[in-house]
């Protein structure tokens, strides 16, 4: 924002002329303050002050996206309907494509690119505060090519091509708001080559046949922050119908057959078994299609994708791992729908999801969640390096440390030791069900665990989550008073997905 300053106001002797100096001195003031100023180039994450952008709100996303995979070029259309939050005499969108038109409201609006990450849009006419403005931006590209310093997240050519990160990946095929801050719902429509199948996030709206090309639509009414909206381009077989009550949309890689992809082909159909036992632990499903892709691509890395995660067949290559569909379907609940409201509150997303896996483990009989907490404990107590990443706070690019995951489900495993089993499914509930939609912070959800439990649980969680070593083994971190017995069955197969998802 633009502050300016009135000036001194020469001394008045008579009440009349304070009165009248402190009148124009206001009006000043109000003037002032009522001039359009540029949004924000940043949103205000610790961690990336340049991601994500000031002065507006995004309400709904609406995108036409024509691929060619001849050169892998995107041709696109977007239609953002946003609510400014200040006047705005331009605002930013998070684009590293080329912009070729822009219209604010119907009108031509002047638009630059200062950095090739920015997109920097001057409407015809100052936005006033509150009002709703309709954004729409013509642009084209080969995302392939195209890094932003070291990062490079466009996944594939050709035929087989994937629009597919985190946290970046938004800016490589549309513009946007790109923070989980700025939640929205979309529409998106993928026009691509017959042959070829373009599937996204959200529900399933349907496929248009045209005489060399097929329309694909999908459709996020729920809010979704920009990085779980994907485009998978490729041969695909696509699977719908409904099964444990739950409709379903699930695409499996065509171009490979290899027994990794028929292992994952069998695990991913079990996901509507997955949602419902998922709801049994954090409340009810948030939204209503559920689902899974399978990639050709080795990218070594699944993601949660809203309602359809994203899988790789590295993650089946030694035998079945319905553990990491577990994990990205609890992503649902922690990181879809109740997303993170920086980057460095990323436990909320990828602790949790990993505890969802223990707790897969104990429903099972692979293991209980105290075993895995014990054996873990065990097995990597004397590993400095492991306890010296504070997952509260683990920095910038390092979000997707392996301890986040591990240490970070070892965390929840102990808080549900320390407040007991019936507490924990009350305060992660409690959780999903206040910030549904929304976003949370770490500091908010130790408030809500204190507050259910009715136990003070400040240095539990500086312990598990902030301090650079191990917890001590007592009852107020959350160990029982004898250790567990025998090794999880499940515990390899845990570590070596989190190491997995670290490897990205």
């Amino acid at each position: 924002m633009t502050s300016t300053h009135a000036g001194s106001i020469r001394r008045r002797r008579t009440a009349a002329g304070l009165a009248g100096a402190s009148a124009v001195a206001m009006l000043t003031a109000t003037a002032a303050s009522a001039v359009p100023s540029p949004g924000a180039g940043g949103i205000g994450d610790p961690y990336y002050p340049a991601y994500g952008n000031g002065g507006y709100n995004v309400s709904n996303y609406n995108l036409f996206v024509d691929y060619i995979p001849g050169t892998g070029r995107i041709t696109g259309t977007a239609v953002i309907t946003a609510k400014a939050t200040q006047d705005l005499s331009s605002f930013n969108l998070d684009l590293m494509l080329t912009a070729k038109s822009v219209t604010v409201n119907g009108k031509a609006a002047e638009f630059a690119k200062p950095d090739p990450h920015e997109l920097v849009v001057k409407p015809s006419l100052p936005i006033n505060n509150g009002s709703t403005m309709v954004v729409k931006v013509k642009y084209t590209g080969i995302p392939s090519k195209l890094s932003y310093g070291s990062i490079k997240p466009w996944i594939g050519s050709g035929t087989e091509a994937l629009a597919l990160g985190e946290p970046e990946i938004a800016a490589w095929w549309f513009p946007s708001n790109d923070h989980p801050r700025d939640k929205a719902s979309f529409d998106m429509t993928f026009t691509v080559p017959k042959g070829l199948e373009a599937i996204g996030a959200g529900d399933f709206v349907g496929k248009t046949s045209g005489t060399t090309k097929d329309t694909w639509k999908w459709r996020s009414p729920s809010p979704m922050a920009t990085y779980l909206a994907f485009m998978a381009i490729g041969q695909y077989d696509v699977l719908t119908g409904t099964a444990n009550q739950r409709p379903y949309t699930t695409a499996i890689t065509a171009s490979r057959s290899d027994v990794a992809v028929t292992r994952a082909r069998t695990d991913l159909l079990r996901t509507p078994e997955v949602i419902n036992w998922s709801a049994a632990q954090f409340g009810p499903y948030p939204f209503k299609q559920v689902g899974g892709v399978l990639a050709p691509m080795d990218t070594g890395f699944a993601l949660e994708t809203q309602q359809r995660p994203v899988y790789t067949p590295s993650f089946w290559g030694g035998g079945s791992n319905i553990y990491v569909v577990a994990h990205e379907n609890a992503h649902q609940w922690f990181g879809d729908s109740v997303s993170v409201k920086n980057w460095r509150d990323i436990w909320l997303n990828e602790g949790f999801a990993t505890y969802a896996e223990f707790l897969w483990s104990d429903k099972h009989g692979e293991g209980t969640t105290n075993q895995l907490l014990e054996g873990y404990y065990a097995e990597l107590g004397g590993d400095a390096e492991f306890w010296k990443l504070p997952i509260s706070n683990p920095g910038a690019h390092n979000e997707f440390a392996w301890q986040v995951y591990i240490r970070g489900g070892m965390a929840l495993a102990a808080l549900r030791n320390r407040v007991g089993a019936e507490d924990m499914t009350k305060i992660l509930k409690a959780w999903t069900a206040s910030k549904k939609g929304g976003n949370g912070s770490i500091p908010e959800f130790t408030s809500l665990a204190e507050r259910i439990s009715g136990e003070e649980l400040s240095a539990f969680f500086d312990n598990w989550l902030t301090k650079r070593v191990k917890p001590a083994h007592t009852a107020e971190n959350g160990f029982l008073s004898a250790r567990t017995g025998g090794t999880a069955a499940s515990a390899a197969r845990i570590l070596d997905n989190a190491k997995l998802h670290a490897a990205r």
